[in-house]
């Protein structure tokens, strides 16, 4: 299994449109990947409702793992999309 650990750069964190174009990300992916806050449980990434429920912020840190043949590549996607942000017109 990889990990990253990223700071989520949209000024609102990980709800509604951020989360909805990372939770697709992840799901087209093909790839199994959990996210978590530092310390917690991790959670299914694929799901809009656990992702938006985690109530992770703007400038908060995650967790992001994968596992499967392409997770490193996966993992590089994610964390690009997660650093850049979403909420930018």
């Amino acid at each position: 299994m990889s990990q990253r650990t990223v700071v989520v750069a949209s000024r609102v964190g990980l709800h509604a449109r951020p989360a909805s174009i990372f939770t697709q990300a992840v799901a087209a992916s093909g790839v199994e990947v959990t996210i978590a806050k530092p310390g917690e449980d991790p959670m299914d990434a694929s799901s809009i409702l656990m992702v938006m429920a985690m109530g992770i912020g703007g400038g908060e840190e995650v967790v992001i793992e994968a596992d499967g043949p392409d997770a490193e590549r996966v993992l590089d996607e994610l964390v690009a999309l997660l650093e850049t942000d979403l909420d930018a017109e």
